[in-house]
């Protein structure tokens, strides 16, 4: 409470003064020193500019970590895309295989299928090949 005695003469509201607290005065309190308020502002003065620099190499360190956590995502994003496509490729290539070999297996079983047609129609000149393919296509 010394210090509302003390800075008392500073213009302020009775409210204000309530709310003010003795660190809000600190700064008043080194103007009242003179030769010792030079030492201490240089002295002050040396310890701010090591506490900015402090909190720029802290914030630069931070920045730095940040890059590294992005680019981390981004080459683990970049590795999960290319396994994607190699994997919807291998599908592809798979389904594409597979189609294939249906549709050969499916040619032999109608050339199969053909073959018995003509054989039991007994090889009939009259039966054509429109005849038979009727038959096909209905079974």
């Amino acid at each position: 409470m010394a210090h509302i005695k003390r800075f008392g003469e500073i213009p302020m509201s009775k409210a204000m003064r309530g709310i003010c607290k003795e660190e809000d005065y600190a700064f008043l309190s080194n103007t009242d020193h003179g030769g010792k308020q030079l030492k201490d502002s240089k002295c002050g003065e040396d310890e701010w500019r090591q506490r900015q620099e402090e909190r720029v190499r802290r914030r630069q360190e931070w920045e730095k970590k940040e890059q590294d956590r992005l680019r981390e995502l981004h080459e683990i994003r970049k590795e999960k895309e290319q396994q994607w496509k190699e994997h919807v490729a291998k599908l592809a290539a798979e389904r594409e295989a597979t189609m294939k070999d249906r549709a050969v297996r499916l040619r032999d079983f109608r050339n199969f299928q053909r073959k018995v047609l003509e054989e039991e129609m007994g090889g009939d000149p009259r039966m054509g090949c429109g005849k038979i393919d009727e038959l096909l296509l209905r079974m």
